[in-house]
């Protein structure tokens, strides 16, 4: 139901996208993300102007900056196709989507995280994916098209064969992860797995009784890129600037990743009003994989070949490349 909600919203609106490519170069944006720790790179821009500063650079003054939190990719990219907001920050998989179902009209500019994320149990009967009965119900953060989902989808492929990718697909339910959080701490709630991200996945491992089942770089064999701007080509092609004030912007966050983490996640802190300790942040970081601070986009193909796979996209594209702003090519990803 949620990838034809997508279709449907997204079929309706593809007429529209053209025509809005007239529109003057715009200086109040709206850019949208989600709930973690995987979004730093938009708590660091948010908290020091960093699009704003580009911006004025490239010689568009007076810019401003709103940024909104959803708790799914499917709400942030029916806010895009809907014309709500300009720039969506999620996953590879509602880009990858949008993209095919607009034909292009969809494309990303710069990826910010490529950490791995991890599925959890509160259940001690659940040890791997193999233990998972018709009942037990997994959270994830769209049902379909969210990275987590597709994620359950390829394992499956390798599990029990490509007839049965969907295997799991009646396990998920949809939750955000701050309410799947909430649901793993209570031993009475229906659901029992989630499969989260960070900053959430570490903070329920700490919890008695949870585990861990699997991860993405378990399944896809490499790292993923988990948070990704893309916007329609009708607002890049009329906000040049703007959208390489906003790859720009990102590349200078990243850069401050790197080099402060301790201040970057105070920015963090302060966006998102989390409540988890500084230390305990900053050791999050210091997990396997929590290093993937990067721009170029990771393990993107082995998405499109398995949604090209089983239907979800009708067209496979030739390279990242095709999914991405031609002014993006030079960020080397796969």
């Amino acid at each position: 139901m949620q990838i034809l909600k997508h279709c449907l919203v997204a079929a309706a609106v593809t007429l529209g996208l053209a025509s809005a490519s007239q529109a003057q170069e715009k200086t109040a944006i709206s850019i949208t993300r989600q709930p973690g720790i995987l979004y730093l790179a938009s708590h660091v821009m948010e908290t020091q102007k960093l699009i704003e500063k580009h911006a004025a650079a490239e010689g568009v003054a007076d810019v401003t900056v709103e940024w909104r939190t959803f708790s799914g990719g499917g709400a942030q990219t029916d806010a895009l196709l809907a014309g709500n907001v300009d720039v969506v920050n999620t996953g590879t998989g509602n880009l990858l989507l949008l993209w095919d179902r607009t034909r292009g009209k969809v494309k990303g500019i710069i990826t910010s995280s490529a950490q791995p994320v991890i599925m959890v149990s509160n259940d001690p009967r659940i040890k791997s994916l193999k233990d998972i009965t018709p009942s037990d119900k997994i959270a994830v953060p769209t049902v379909g098209v969210s990275t987590q989902a597709i994620l359950l989808q390829m394992a499956a492929a390798k599990m029990f064969g490509e007839d049965k990718v969907k295997t799991f697909d009646a396990n998920t339910v949809q939750l955000g992860h701050p309410d799947a959080v909430a649901a793993i701490a209570n031993p009475n709630h229906e659901v029992k797995n989630h499969f989260s991200a960070p900053p959430f996945q570490y903070i329920e491992l700490k919890q008695q009784g949870v585990h861990r089942v699997t991860d993405s770089k378990e399944i896809l064999g490499g790292a993923l890129t988990q948070a990704t701007f893309f916007t329609t080509t009708a607002f890049a092609d009329a906000n040049p600037k703007i959208v390489k004030a906003l790859r720009e912007a990102t590349e200078e966050a990243v850069a401050f990743i790197k080099k402060d983490p301790k201040s970057a996640l105070e920015a963090y802190k302060t966006v998102s009003g989390d409540k988890t300790s500084l230390d305990d942040l900053l050791a999050m970081l210091k997990e396997p994989g929590m290093d993937e601070w990067r721009t170029d986009p990771q393990g993107t193909m082995k998405f499109a070949e398995h949604l090209h796979k089983i239907g979800t996209l009708k067209t496979m594209p030739k390279a990242w490349t095709d999914y991405y702003l031609a002014d993006s090519a030079y960020l080397n990803g796969n």
